[in-house]
């Protein structure tokens, strides 16, 4: 068995990690740097550059001298060749890049591991695009030999903004499009967990990447993001995040009409009937919420269970939190590990006693977790309320931490209405046994994503993506392509 205690130690000292410029390790043109915490324990890892708006600067004038330069005559063939010597280095360094984000960001091991299909699986799916990149002749009604067709190009310097609940995909499936498009990048990851994208930036760095053509510029949302969402010479800004920052961004966009792609908040529905397989669903409704402590913007945290099931349902979803291990994330029998950081954990446990006070029934956890083995951390244990009105607060925001929700439903037509009844519309689960009800169900939810009998599967294949106020835009599929391509018309007079 892998001793992560001791590759962690020699992973991170508390030593300083430049950001990566132009093919270059710089630190901030200020010198001011951020500190990363492990939030198991509170260590100190390593110390970040604090960039600002002139590291931003710099960092776009380097991908526009990429993106003009000879990466613009990188062919398709080039582009697919180097994203798969990407994907090799991740495989020789995955263990590393796990690792990295359980110290970071506090995500277990055993879940940062498993991982790998999706992550490799991005950059292999994006390098199989990258040739298949195609206009199309398009007959027109002009007479005479006049020839219309259109061609793809790359849409130019994009920025983009990360947050800090999965760095190695949220990193891939920004970069990988762009690498497989000929955009370039200038990558502006969390405060929160910046370390993994700076080993992300190495490692495409050795397997090939020209200069200027990734960049990667950490720092604060405040300075450094919204520097680079409102940069004149960003071509477009994807980013994920919350629906505020998101609305921010999209302002911040409107002077150079730069295009956006946002990917935002949920409040997500999992509505479980009374058909359903209970010993198939218990576990896959509570890991809907529980994976990642709850840091998932596709959380499934509304629990709607039909009326006479409810009790027995919430009491096995209860019984499964309660036995869940709680603990570092180093710790390979860890299931559930910490909150981001002490501010999060915090506002976590502001809606602990938001659902108490207003009525909610507490069924398990409901609070921070103390002792020996929890110092230093922020943890909270994975909580269950029952009994919850469609009114309350825990029903109606974003909460991002291990709590579910459950509300009561007697009719189908009446939990469609309350599951769509939310500003957010980004993922939905349904359980059910009945063909007919799967069908009506996925089809009638206001959601980009729609899971049957199952939750979280993502594949570099299938978009991904929000409706409402959970953003605009795909990520994953062929659809993912054209956010970063611009479709030109060309007209020829062959007469």
């Amino acid at each position: 068995m892998i001793d992560w205690q001791t590759r962690a130690a020699a992973l991170y000292d508390g030593g300083f990690r430049p950001m990566f410029v132009r093919g270059q390790w710089v630190p901030s043109a200020s010198g001011e740097v951020m500190a990363a915490h492990n939030p198991a324990n509170g260590a100190l890892l390593a110390t970040v550059p604090r960039g600002s708006a002139a590291d931003i600067d710099a960092a776009v004038a380097a991908a526009r001298r990429a993106f003009e330069g000879p990466w613009s005559r990188s062919t398709p063939f080039e582009r697919q060749a180097l994203l798969l010597r990407i994907a090799e280095r991740f495989e020789a360094e995955w263990e590393n890049l796990c690792l990295s984000d359980t110290l970071d960001m506090g995500m277990p091991i055993s879940r940062t591991l498993a991982n790998s299909r999706r992550v490799l699986g991005m950059l292999r799916f994006y390098a199989g695009q990258a040739v298949s990149i195609h206009g199309a002749t398009i007959p027109n009604s002009f007479p005479g030999e006049i020839l219309s067709q259109t061609v793809k190009e790359p849409v130019g310097v994009v920025g983009a903004i990360i947050p800090w609940n999965a760095p190695i995909a949220g990193s891939v499936w920004k970069v990988a499009p762009a690498i497989a498009t000929g955009c370039t990048v200038v990558l502006k990851p969390s405060e929160e967990a910046s370390l993994t994208v700076l080993m992300i930036a190495r490692l495409m760095q050795e397997a090939g990447l020209p200069d200027g053509v990734l960049n990667v510029v950490t720092g604060t949302g405040a300075e450094a993001g919204a520097a680079l969402a409102a940069h004149p010479d960003v071509d477009k800004i994807v980013f994920t995040g919350s629906t505020a920052t998101g609305q921010a961004i999209a302002r911040a966009a409107t002077g150079n009409l730069k295009r956006v792609s946002l990917e935002l908040g949920g409040k997500s529905p999992v509505i479980v009937c009374r058909d359903a397989d209970l010993e198939k669903a218990v576990p896959v409704a509570a890991m809907a919420v529980f994976a990642n402590s709850g840091q998932i913007c596709i959380a499934g945290s509304r629990l709607f269970v039909q009326r006479d099931i409810h009790d027995e349902f919430v009491g096995l979803v209860a019984d499964y939190a309660r036995k869940l291990r709680i603990g570092a994330g180093v710790d390979p029998l860890t299931e559930i590990g910490p909150i981001i950081s002490a501010r999060q954990a915090q506002r976590v446990a502001g809606f602990l006693d938001a659902g108490k006070a207003e009525g909610a029934r507490l069924v398990a956890g409901g609070a921070r977790l103390e002792g020996a083995e929890f110092a230093g951390g922020n943890f909270i244990a994975p909580t269950v309320f029952g009994d919850v009105a469609d009114d309350m607060t825990i029903a109606r925001e974003e909460i991002f931490g291990p709590v579910i929700s459950a509300l009561p439903f007697d009719t189908l037509d009446e939990v469609v209405a309350r599951a769509n009844a939310t500003p957010y519309g980004l993922a939905a689960g349904v359980f059910t046994t009945h063909l007919g009800t799967a069908h009506k169900l996925a089809r009638r939810l206001k959601a980009g994503s729609v899971w049957v009998n199952m939750y979280h599967a993502i594949d570099p294949a299938v978009p991904f993506g929000g409706v409402k106020m959970s953003g605009y835009g795909r990520e994953g599929g062929i659809e993912h392509m054209d956010e970063y391509l611009d479709t030109k018309a060309v007209w020829i007079n062959t007469d």
